[in-house]
């Protein structure tokens, strides 16, 4: 190797080592300091309605089913969950009383959580007993047909879930925001949070739950949100204000947030009766 070839090597080399150095230092330094905790979000969707891709025929309707279903969420799978380190347990059904399907959000503290959820609970003896009778269930006659599920990261303008008073009425709103990039679908999440839509929504009288970035599911890019509302009136009128808020104006008039939505999914819930969100 010529001198001048081996100086240019040895530079470059001294160059990158330097650069790793930095990185190191940078990720050592973010380590050591105080990051804001976020939740990870695991969204269910257990499907009670028959399946028409399935050629499969059930003994028990579908409200037998359903029926059947709740008691076991309701009564075996929330408490365990909660044992398990898992809480709030949200559980919602459609306001459309003729769909049967449940959606059961789970509150993760990590993503370890989420990837050692079923061990923990085989492994907690009260849910292995309770849950016998459900389990076992004949392929004719099963407890769901299939769970669909979507993991999410929370918003750092969201960063926890905020459960309403379950003592209260309340209906629920979950919007599914999907993009046709993963640049825009980031650029969606940087309306929510830097754009202040989020704050937007509060001022109008639109109640978030929790806002979450999905990490792994079905469809993707994508985010996911549920709001909160007393009531269908209190929806309306928010949602009017909303909408003739000259700060929405200004901020969906923004060039930089173009093209940013694909395709929305908007779900009308309510919490059922062991719901604790």
């Amino acid at each position: 190797m010529k001198r001048r070839e081996f100086l240019a090597a040895t530079a470059a080399a001294a160059a990158t080592a330097a650069g790793v150095m930095a990185l190191t230092r940078g990720a050592i330094a973010a380590d050591e300091k105080p990051a804001t905790k976020k939740d990870i979000y695991e969204l269910r969707l257990y499907k009670v309605e028959p399946d028409t891709r399935l050629k499969r025929t059930f003994k028990s309707d579908t409200d037998a089913r359903r029926k059947r279903l709740d008691a076991y969420l309701g009564e075996v799978m929330a408490p365990a969950l909660n044992r398990i380190g898992i809480s709030p347990v949200g559980a919602f059904e459609s306001r459309d009383a003729q769909v049967k399907d449940v959606y059961v959000l789970l509150t993760h503290p990590s993503a370890d959580s989420v990837m050692t959820t079923t061990a923990r609970l085989l492994g907690d003896e009260k849910f292995v007993n309770d849950s016998k009778a459900y389990l076992a269930l004949p392929q004719d006659d099963p407890l769901y047909t299939r769970i669909e599920s979507t993991m999410m990261l929370a918003f750092d303008g969201i960063p926890k879930i905020q459960a309403p008073d379950t003592s209260k009425a309340r209906i629920f709103q979950m919007r599914i925001y999907e993009s046709h990039s993963m640049l825009k679908g980031q650029k969606k999440v940087e309306m929510f949070n830097g754009g202040g839509e989020i704050a937007l929504f509060r001022k109008c009288g639109i109640t978030p739950v929790f806002f979450g970035e999905s990490i792994v599911g079905p469809i993707l890019p994508n985010l996911t949100y549920m709001i909160t509302f007393p009531d269908t009136d209190a929806q309306k009128v928010a949602w009017k204000k909303f909408v003739d808020s000259p700060e929405w104006k200004k901020l969906s008039g923004d060039p930089q947030y173009k093209d940013t939505v694909s395709n929305i999914t908007n779900l009308e819930l309510r919490p059922t009766s062991y719901s604790q969100v």
